[in-house]
């Protein structure tokens, strides 16, 4: 077993109080008690990190700020707690910008199909202008994004079927995507059938067969289990994902200063090290999904790319983000349209 994968399954007793709102030894003197939801499980490296960055933030604040975490659904669907951050429900919330594009069109450019060739191109793109461009984008919707997007993967594409190797294998292929209209136009470009499904609902779509496969990176496919609905796994790496850590405007400017400088700070150092985390789970983890039963293969990603080229999949999505935002995707990855 890697270190990654050893690191999380020792980790998952402790994530396991995540669970529960987390009060510190300062908690009945905080000023500013705060909900933080997510939808992934204890066990993935996005959780673990954060019980650290809320620990950290209580004691360097000496409890002044409380913030409790409520992992893997517990308080909807990634649809109702966009909902929720935005009425002041929860507080913060971490959210990828693929579904955060239903209310921030700007929000899902970054998982344009097959534009980014491996994470050195993603890092510069989405910590450089690429990023800031979103980040205002998402700030003219009245939330407040932390500078550091955190890591969620490149995403593959499994199924009870049979593997993907060409873009023939996903005609009319029942395909699970979450709710935004990019995953749902690349997979009818390639010709599959997309159904958008809430991530809390993926499991059991899968097991009853609503669905035939799903694409997530592997370290969801992992820690979700879904390695005992799924028998096939194409490492596509079709679109690559992150998790905006997302504040309530008015929540985040309750905050003086100071404790809003010191909230960011640890967000975003732990932004970091999550994603050093995942890339290091992932390194390990398709040989223990083999061992799980997985069956993998490496389609060549050319024909994908062309076949998004020709039904005329970024010369739309050019039209839909506007030249601008589409120019500052192409400094950062190269010609796509």
């Amino acid at each position: 077993m890697n270190i990654s994968r050893r690191k999380v399954l020792r980790s998952a007793a402790i994530a396991a109080t995540v669970a529960m709102p987390m009060r510190g030894a300062f908690a009945q003197k905080a000023e500013f008690t705060y909900k933080y939801a997510n939808n992934l499980p204890l066990t993935h490296p996005l959780n673990l990190r954060s019980k650290e960055m809320a620990d950290a933030i209580r004691t360097e604040t000496k409890g002044r700020i409380d913030i409790q975490i409520f992992p893997n659904n517990q308080l909807g669907g990634d649809t109702d707690m966009l909902s929720q951050l935005r009425l002041g429900g929860i507080d913060f919330f971490t959210l990828s910008g693929l579904i955060l594009s239903t209310l921030v069109p700007a929000a899902s450019i970054s998982g344009i199909g097959f534009a980014f060739g491996d994470y050195p191109t993603v890092w510069k793109a989405m910590d450089g202008e690429l990023g800031a461009y979103v980040r205002g984008q998402i700030s003219k919707a009245g939330i407040v994004p932390m500078e550091k997007i955190w890591d969620n993967g490149f995403r593959q594409i499994t199924s009870s079927t049979r593997p993907i190797a060409t873009p023939a294998d996903l005609k009319g292929f029942k395909i699970r995507v979450p709710p935004s209209p990019l995953w749902t136009s690349m997979f009818e470009a390639l010709g599959a059938a997309p159904t958008s499904i809430n991530f809390a609902e993926v499991y059991s779509a899968l097991q009853t067969k609503i669905v035939d496969g799903q694409e997530n990176p592997l370290a969801i496919i992992s820690t979700a289990k879904l390695y005992e609905v799924q028998r096939y796994c194409s490492l596509t790496n079709h679109m690559w994902d992150g998790f905006w850590f997302l504040a309530n405007r008015r929540a985040w400017e309750k905050l003086p200063p100071d404790l809003q400088a010191v909230v960011a700070r640890h967000i975003n150092a732990a932004g970091l090290k999550e994603r050093a985390d995942v890339a290091e789970l992932n390194a390990g983890l398709q040989n223990d999904l083999a061992s799980k039963g997985m069956v993998f293969n490496q389609p060549d990603t050319t024909a994908f790319r062309d076949q998004l080229r020709k039904a005329g999949f970024y010369g739309e999505w050019k039209g839909k983000y506007g030249s601008e935002a589409w120019a500052i995707l192409e400094r950062s990855v190269g010609k796509l349209a």
